[in-house]
C-alpha cells in the first residue's frame, strides 16, 4: 500500500501555529534517534556548516523514520543538485541559504518542486520507497514540501517583500549570527539595526501570508520569539545543547570538589 506524503509542520504553519524544532550538525544517527524522542516538531540537518552529507545524511534521516518529527535539510547552497539530493534522500523540506533576491527565491522553489511548478527531476529515490510509491509521492509532494528561505544578508533584507511574495516560499528564516554579521553588528541582537531587521522580516511574512522563522539559543528565547510572532522556531543546536549540558555538569563537579578541598584544609 502506497504511503501518503504529509507534512504536519507545513499544515500547522498555514494555521498560524508555532512549530518548534532543533538544529542538527553532529553526524550521528544515534544522536538524532535520541533527540527525536523529546517532542520537537522538526529537525533541520545542516549540510552547509557540518560534515553531514551523502550516505551519512540518509542514515540520519532513516534514524527518525517512524517518528512524528519532520525532517528538513539545510543545503549548502542555492543549487539545483543540492536541493534535489536533499529531497531525494528523504527530506520533507529544505532550508536554502545564499538567497539575495526574489529571483534567487524563485530558483530555490523551482528546484524543490516537480513540473509544472518546478524543475525537479523524477526518480525512484528513498522517500518514494525506491519507486514503489512514486505515483502518490509525485501527486502530493509539491503541496507538502516546505521551502524555507534564509534572510541573512543586506540584499535579502532589501528584497524581503519580493521574496515573501514569491509563490512556493513558505518561511522567511533569520539566522541571527549570519544576519547580524552581515549588518556589521556581530551577535549584537539587541542592536536597533538588528531589531529593525527582525521586524522587517516579520512584517513581510505577515503581509504575504508566510511564516517567519528564527534560530534561538534556549527555551526562554524560544518563548520570546514566539510572542514576537515567529512560528518556525529552532530551540538550539545539538552541539550547543551537548556543550551546555557538559559545561554545567563538570562546572558543578569542579565546584563541589573545590569546596570539599577547602573544607579539609
Amino acid at each position: 500500500m502506497a504511503r501518503v506524503i504529509t507534512n504536519p509542520v507545513k499544515a500547522r504553519l498555514r494555521a498560524g501555529e508555532p512549530v518548534i524544532g532543533h538544529w542538527v550538525s553532529l553526524p550521528s544517527p544515534s544522536l538524532v534517534e535520541l533527540l527525536a524522542s523529546f517532542g520537537m516538531d522538526w529537525l533541520v540537518f545542516d549540510t552547509e556548516h557540518s560534515p553531514i552529507a551523502g550516505e551519512r545524511l540518509e542514515d540520519m534521516l532513516r534514524a527518525i523514520k517512524g517518528t512524528p518529527v519532520v525532517p528538513i535539510v539545510r543545503v549548502a547552497g542555492n543549487e539545483v543538485p543540492l536541493i534535489k539530493q536533499a529531497l531525494d534522500r528523504g527530506g520533507l523540506g529544505v532550508v536554502v541559504p545564499l538567497v539575495h533576491s526574489a529571483r534567487d527565491a524563485q530558483a530555490a522553489v523551482a528546484a524543490a518542486k516537480f513540473p509544472p511548478e518546478g524543475i525537479r527531476g523524477v526518480a525512484g529515490a528513498r522517500l518514494t520507497h525506491y519507486g514503489l510509491d512514486l505515483p502518490e509521492y509525485y501527486r502530493t509532494f509539491n503541496q507538502e514540501v516546505l521551502v524555507v528561505i534564509q534572510i541573512e544578508t543586506p540584499g535579502a533584507l532589501e528584497a524581503v517583500e519580493e521574496i515573501a511574495a514569491t509563490p512556493g516560499v513558505d518561511v522567511l528564516f533569520i539566522g541571527p549570527n549570519d544576519l547580524s554579521t552581515s549588518l556589521g553588528i556581530f551577535r549584537q541582537f539587541d542592536h536597533p539595526a538588528f531589531r529593525a531587521a527582525c521586524e522587517r522580516v516579520l512584517g513581510a511574512a505577515r503581509r504575504h501570508g508566510k511564516a517567519a522563522g528564527y534560530l534561538c539559543g534556549g527555551a526562554e528565547e524560544v518563548l520570546e520569539r514566539v510572542d514576537q510572532g515567529f512560528t518556525f522556531v529552532g530551540a538550539t543546536s545539538d552541539a550547543r545543547l551537548f556543550a551546555a549540558a557538559a559545561q554545567a555538569l563538570y562546572s558543578r563537579i569542579r565546584e563541589g570538589l573545590a569546596a570539599r578541598t577547602r573544607a579539609r584544609a
